[in-house]
């Protein structure tokens, strides 16, 4: 991860939202772990933390779902698998503006605004491909490149998935990674990484199967237990009561019988047994988190927030039409604890 200096249309409820703290004691767990207290606004896709946990301010540009489809030659032998997705984002609307754009430019427009306001961080939470195309891979290293801003990737369930490819999916997903998406990942692991920015440590988690092996949950317990504020980054978004099936990791009703789109997406059908228990646990786990700020994700292609054991859940509108969010880390004023804390 190249490190710079930082080293020295959301729903009228949800806009200019004050969320409650995440706790309010400041009495450690049972393993030690300090809570962290947190305060949290929303207004459309500007979001802004404040806690006494963070020391100093941070700006991070939040992007899923952009959806590239560009493709070269070395495309053709797989066109037979790509040739939907190829198709199906050709001409969006800005979320803003609603004037057309297309992935290629809102995906451009976004990085120029994280330079313009000299982001400390870019975080790209899945789906930034429509397909494993070499030649959009490389095109987003080179536009990252050019920012100079330090970025995190975990990959979504389109980046690294062609249509009707045989195989099980987190084969598929491993073989796709090694061949195509391996440079954004800057050496770190594809499917569970650490990064400490300014204080707060990002954990990206990659649940694009919509699931959880035991492997992942065994870093994150690890990390919980350092008892450093951190931020979870992941593709799709974790279940609360309510929620359909885009809320996919760790939801109750996730299975077989509310798999609508295999056909489509011709893929694997979900299990008939739903979540493994290993799934389930995550769940459970980042929602009791003390030192947990929030969670960031991506998936379902609009602003969403949620709020389950007072962590909140943010995730962001889809950048394939111009969506991002535009995150401050900030540190608590005084005169706003004694109102708050």
């Amino acid at each position: 991860m190249k490190r710079r200096s930082f080293f020295k249309e959301t729903t009228t409820a949800v806009a200019g939202l004050g969320l409650t703290t995440v706790s309010f004691t400041n009495t450690p767990d049972k393993k030690g772990v300090r809570p962290v207290k947190v305060c949290a606004t929303m207004d459309q896709e500007k979001v802004s933390f404040y806690s006494d946990s963070i020391k100093e301010p941070m700006k991070v540009v939040h992007i899923a779902d952009t959806h590239l489809f560009t493709d070269d030659e070395r495309g053709i032998p797989y066109q037979q698998y790509s040739g939907r997705m190829a198709k199906a984002y050709n001409e969006t609307f800005h979320f803003k503006t609603g004037e057309k754009t297309e992935p290629k430019e809102a995906f451009a427009k976004t990085l120029a605004y994280a330079k313009e306001i000299n982001a400390d961080l870019i975080t790209l939470i899945g789906d930034i491909f429509s397909f494993p195309s070499e030649v959009a891979i490389e095109w987003v290293v080179s536009k990252l490149e050019e920012t100079g801003i330090p970025h995190i990737y975990t990959a979504g369930n389109h980046d690294w998935h062609y249509e009707g490819m045989e195989g099980p999916l987190e084969s598929l997903r491993d073989t796709w990674i090694r061949k195509r998406l391996l440079p954004l990942y800057q050496g770190n692991h594809p499917l569970m990484a650490a990064y400490d920015i300014k204080g707060i440590r990002f954990l990206a988690i990659d649940n694009s199967t919509y699931q959880i092996n035991e492997e992942q949950l065994a870093f994150f317990k690890e990390h919980l237990a350092s008892g450093m504020p951190f931020v979870l980054l992941v593709h799709i978004p974790l279940y609360a009561p309510g929620k359909g099936v885009g809320f996919g990791c760790g939801n109750p009703d996730w299975g077989a019988k509310t798999d609508g789109n295999f056909e489509l997406e011709r893929r694997p059908k979900w299990p008939e047994e739903g979540h493994t228990q290993t799934t389930f646990e995550f769940h459970k786990k980042v929602f009791s988190a003390p030192n947990l700020m929030g969670i960031f994700s991506g998936h379902i292609h609009r602003n969403s927030i949620e709020i389950l054991k007072g962590k909140p859940q943010i995730v962001a509108d889809d950048n394939a039409s111009g969506g991002y969010l535009d995150i401050d880390f900030l540190p608590m004023r005084n005169q706003d604890k004694s109102l708050i804390f």
